[in-house]
């Protein structure tokens, strides 16, 4: 049995004992450092269920006498992620000048998120954050710890047929997470934490194992399954089509917007789980933003003619995601647990907003490209990391001084750091024989350097997305970004190298392939190197395996 156990265990016999105080009051203990059952005394009137509780105890305590103090010691935490919620879709500026401060563009006017504001106000984010360009590999990826390149689900999961494409790998992992994954949730669950889900899975596909978090290590499942997306964000939230949100039949044609709903309830879970005993982890991952673009009846009036097409249903998606987090953070100063709580706020990979043409400087702008393309706009996310509600004088933050306001405009974080980044808050290890491609961002949050961290991110992605492999951007493409430059290598394009230095050329605008060979032979180098360490899987065309050259 585990510290973390243990100490969980003596917060739920306390919560007990405080239950039972006015009935039972005459209670005492009797041990010594040697005692075996034996030489236990308990008098009064105490139940069956707390006298083993007891006996348990009292013997680990009795060789452990310091996990008293361990639960006090370890933050509730959060993982709020945002489906389809790309770097700019957003009114807090994620993007910075010349000198690192932060710099606002025309699509932070464009959309309202007060409590994201509130959120960054209070912790640190991050200019240079990387996802996965789809969601199911970044799923993992954070489940893990591991590179899509390594866990081997290089792309969207399909509900129903394997969706490898015409020359993807042809043992790519479609099956998703399974029982025996070693996961983020499992380590925490062993550990003490109660663990929470609540939202979009997408671990697996509809046959699979991973289609419920149960099944990976998460106590409380509300509305995850293998569904990608919503058949609706309202109704009966898709219950006669292929998207059905289950779980949530109290809520069916109330007008209540799924949003909402998945807000209620994970509102509802955190307040039985601290009833329970901390601490809790908690991944709320919304199905918002993520097509059907419907409308969110509630903020509509903000957008009304100012843009044209489905741009205005977006941003109610947008502002609603936000008034969710608006609403967990008040519910956690309500129940008086928001100063040990850690919130981890995330985007799954670049924005899909319907605003213009997929590579160009539209959906992300300025930033170029959208979801599942191989630019910028494809990969880099928000990431906000803050206690819920700062203390400088509490002793759990004082483990983790997250500064207020703080922007960090040069380092690069991964989804895979978000791993080793929870286990680090939760004094809980990385099974040693489990490999990781992420490492804790406990410094660079903390507001320290950190010399020895890996400025890099390798993107693999041997798939088409459901369109003919000469779709530009988005289809068998490998990129890696080390430091200032990105070089992309297109497995089946006439003129396959495409590089950036993206110190000078942030929004990626001008190709130097043809004028720095020797820079992408080296780039090349690298990525091949880490292809093959991390067991990478490529494109199959005419029987043989095409790699990167």
């Amino acid at each position: 049995m585990t510290k973390a156990t243990i100490a969980t265990l003596l917060a739920t016999l306390a919560f007990m004992l405080s239950s039972h105080a006015a009935k039972q009051p005459n209670v005492l203990l009797i041990y010594g450092d040697d005692a075996g059952y034996g030489d236990l005394g308990i008098y009064g009137s105490i139940n069956n269920l707390i006298k083993k509780t007891f006996l348990k105890l009292l013997i680990l305590m009795s060789c452990c006498p310091l996990l008293l103090s361990a639960a006090s010691n370890r933050p509730n935490i959060v993982v709020f992620l945002v489906d389809d919620m790309g770097l700019m879709d957003t009114s807090v500026p994620f993007l910075t000048d010349d000198q690192g401060e932060p710099k606002k563009y025309p699509l932070n006017d464009w959309y309202r998120t007060p409590h994201m504001e509130a959120l960054a106000a209070n912790g640190i984010r991050f200019s240079n954050f990387y996802a996965q360009s789809v969601c199911s590999p970044t799923r993992a990826s954070i489940m893990t710890g591991q590179n899509a390149t390594r866990h081997h689900t290089t792309n969207w999961i399909h509900t129903n047929r394997n969706n490898r494409g015409k020359y993807g790998p042809r043992k790519w992992n479609w099956e998703g997470l399974t029982k025996d994954s070693i996961t983020l949730p499992r380590i925490l669950q062993e550990n003490g934490y109660q663990t929470i889900f609540v939202g979009k899975g997408h671990f697996g596909h509809m046959r699979s194992e991973g289609a419920d978090p149960l099944n990976l290590g998460f106590d409380i499942n509300i509305g995850g399954s293998a569904i990608g997306h919503p058949g609706s964000y309202s109704g009966d939230y898709g219950q006669r089509g292929n998207h059905p949100v289950p779980g949530l039949e109290a809520y069916h044609n109330t007008g209540t917007f799924l949003t909402e709903a998945l807000t209620l309830e994970a509102n509802k879970a955190v307040t039985a789980a601290i009833k329970k005993g901390p601490p809790f982890y908690l991944y709320l991952s919304h199905y918002a933003v993520h097509a059907p673009f419907h409308t969110d009846p509630r903020f509509i009036e903000h957008y009304k003619g100012k843009k044209n097409g489905r741009a205005p249903a977006y941003a109610t998606l947008i502002e609603g995601m936000d008034k969710s987090l608006g609403d967990l953070v008040a519910h956690l100063q309500k129940l008086a647990v928001a100063e040990d709580t850690l919130i981890f706020f995330l985007g799954d990979n670049g924005s899909d907003a319907p605003l213009g043409e997929k590579t160009g400087h539209t959906s992300s702008a300025p930033l170029r490209g959208k979801k599942s393309t191989m630019y910028e706009g494809g990969t880099r996310v928000p990431f906000i990391a803050a206690w819920a509600k700062p203390n400088p004088k509490s002793e759990l933050q004082k483990q983790w001084r997250i500064p207020h306001g703080m922007i960090d405009p040069n380092n690069i974080g991964t989804v895979m750091d978000l791993y080793a980044t929870v286990l680090d808050a939760a004094n809980a290890e990385n099974p040693s024989d489990h490999t990781i491609d992420g490492s804790s961002l406990k410094k660079l949050l903390t507001g320290q350097a950190d010399p020895d961290r890996r400025q890099e991110f390798l993107m693999h992605s041997p798939h088409d997305r459901g369109n003919a492999e000469d779709d530009p951007g988005r289809n068998y493409y490998t990129s890696l970004r080390l430091g200032d430059w990105k070089l992309i290598y297109q497995y089946f394009d006439e003129t396959p190298y495409v590089l950036y230095n993206l110190k000078t050329d942030p929004f990626e605008n001008h190709n130097l392939a043809t004028e720095k060979p020797e820079k992408v032979q080296q780039l090349i180098g690298e990525m091949n190197q880490r292809l093959e360490a991390q067991d990478a899987q490529y494109p199959v065309k005419d029987g043989k395996e095409v790699k990167p050259q």
